[in-house]
């Protein structure tokens, strides 16, 4: 499917050629584990469109993709290993030829549409087994969206400024039928952006500033996502149990987001659910039971009555109308789970809205 047109240090990405195929050749771990993506912060389109990039929020999992020696190893977010998961995107390897590179990007899942899908994704993630690995390879293809050039052959590039490795990254000529590097888009205008990425229901727009270097592991007001929806990650920290047809199942999610403090209540989550999904979240979660909340400060009691609290290791995403004054989310309907995130790593990204209403 054609779309529209870690700290890493000198010590990490010495500059010479084939420290990428030395590295890889021994130890395919060690080799992904040294880069880390750089993060964006939720925000609004700039004021000056001259000095920025717009790309599209593609709808996957972020994937640090090192190549060398013939080999492609894929790094999750939090640095774990994927490569065994999407066996389709080896062929990358081999369409680059004999360059050492590291890419920044994301794994992407059509699911039959012509653009990506996150509920399609979603049925790749966390699948181990060699026969359902090669089963769901052929029934839920992924593609590899690269849209950063991190190192090549033997030069660390997180230095360089973003349109010199877009550029550079340009030169590369991704163009598989697995693999694919959209374009980035200077001197237009970002409201103009924003609204295709509303016309094809996409999440929403990144905004990169052109002359801003690669700040790997760290999240930098140099990338901006703009999103169409209120939607990100949270930390599940318990949950009400269900009425009715749900009697044995979960009702809603008890949520919440890391602050100074710990992790801090956000409310619940109570639609989007299948049953399928509930029968998951029940499976996962019996497990993490504990007796007290996890939550700080304390939940409010009235929400916290008959709540079963769990350990907080599970990260879903979640969309929602708006965060309300008392930092509650409000209308909130369970998109997925996010493994590739870390539960340390969930803070609040969206602003409050100056018009939500008060209260609970």
């Amino acid at each position: 499917m054609r779309l529209a047109r870690s700290v890493v240090t000198e010590a990490a990405c010495p500059a010479r050629p084939g420290y990428v195929s030395d590295v890889t050749a021994r130890d395919r771990r060690s080799a992904s584990a040294q880069f880390r993506p750089m993060l964006a912060v939720a925000g609004e389109l700039p004021a000056d469109d001259s000095a920025w990039a717009y790309e599209m929020k593609w709808d996957g999992l972020r994937a640090i993709a090192t190549i060398g020696a013939g080999t492609v190893t894929l790094s999750s977010r939090t640095g774990r290993d994927v490569t065994a998961t999407y066996p389709e995107l080896a062929g990358l390897a081999a369409a680059l030829g004999s360059h050492d590179v590291v890419l920044d990007g994301e794994i992407v899942a059509f699911g039959g549409g012509t653009w990506p899908s996150f509920e399609a994704i979603q049925q790749r993630m966390n699948v181990s087994a060699p026969g359902q690995v090669r089963r769901l390879a052929a029934e839920i293809p992924v593609t590899y969206i690269a849209f950063d050039l991190l190192f090549a052959d033997g030069e660390s590039l997180v230095d360089l400024p973003y349109h010199q490795r877009r550029a550079r990254l340009d030169e590369l000529a991704i163009d598989g039928p697995r693999w694919q590097t959209p374009p980035a888009f200077s001197g237009v205008s970002g409201a103009d952006m924003q609204a295709v990425s509303r016309q094809h229901g996409l999440e929403g727009i990144m905004a990169k500033r052109t002359a801003s270097r690669y700040e790997a592991g760290r999240r930098s007001a140099s990338w901006r996502k703009i999103k169409n929806v209120f939607r990100q990650e949270f930390v599940v920290g318990g949950w009400k149990p269900g009425e009715g047809v749900r009697s044995n199942l979960i009702g809603s999610l008890m949520v919440g987001v890391y602050g100074p403090d710990g992790l801090t209540f956000a409310g619940h989550v109570g639609t989007g659910f299948t049953q399928q999904t509930l029968r998951k979240l029940t499976a996962r979660l019996e497990p993490l039971r504990r007796a007290t909340s996890p939550f700080v400060p304390p939940v409010p009691q009235d929400q916290a009555r008959g709540a079963v609290w769990t350990e907080p290791e599970i990260v879903i995403e979640a969309e929602f109308a708006l965060w309300t004054s008392a930092g509650r989310l409000r209308a909130a309907s369970f998109r997925g789970f996010r493994d590739d995130k870390a539960p340390t790593d969930v803070v609040r990204e969206s602003p409050i809205d100056d018009t939500v209403l008060p209260g609970t």
